[in-house]
């Protein structure tokens, strides 16, 4: 598939082209930028792609709830994150996004740094190029040190227009 490029994809060409052990830090301070509570968390972008994206959190105190693993609205950020990301990745520079609906079920304590994958397919991303609206539903797997996934979610992205159509006068 053919990607198209954004102001978002762009960026992540450019620090593409920096020597490898630059390029995490520089991302996530880039991306950072586009979202200053990103940079507060301490999120990392792992991986940027059109298609995959990952992002971590380090169990460190900051993050922590009162059993010390990541705080549950910390593992959300980072569901919302990546998915979020991957969408702004692909979506049109004259188009909005927005989080729609996002279900969180915590389903087992986390043990550990974590990391959550979004992913589209090349549908979703084809359909975010030719239609003006419309939403998506974006896959993601959040997983702890020990490989398993304390949290199942479901993130929809939806997006519009920037610009809102001229009312008619009457």
């Amino acid at each position: 598939m053919e990607y198209r490029k954004n102001s978002m994809s762009r960026i992540a060409d450019k620090v593409g082209r920096l020597p490898v052990g630059w390029r995490r830090p520089v991302l996530s301070m880039m991306f950072g930028k586009i979202v200053p509570f990103l940079s507060t968390a301490g999120l990392r972008f792992e991986e940027v792609g059109h298609d995959r994206l990952t992002v971590s959190i380090r169990n460190r105190k900051k993050v922590q709830n009162h059993i010390r693993g990541v705080h549950a609205a910390a593992m959300a950020l980072l569901a919302e994150t990546s998915t979020g990301f991957v969408v702004g990745m692909n979506m049109p520079d004259d188009k909005l996004m927005l989080l729609k609906s996002m279900k969180v079920n915590y389903v087992k304590r986390s043990q550990g740094d974590m990391k959550a994958v979004a992913t589209l397919t090349p549908q979703q991303i084809q359909t975010m190029y030719e239609q003006e609206k419309g939403e998506v539903l974006v896959e993601v797997l959040v997983t702890d040190e020990s490989g398993e996934s304390p949290i199942v979610c479901e993130m929809l992205w939806a997006w519009v227009p920037k610009k809102r159509p001229e009312a008619k006068a009457a």
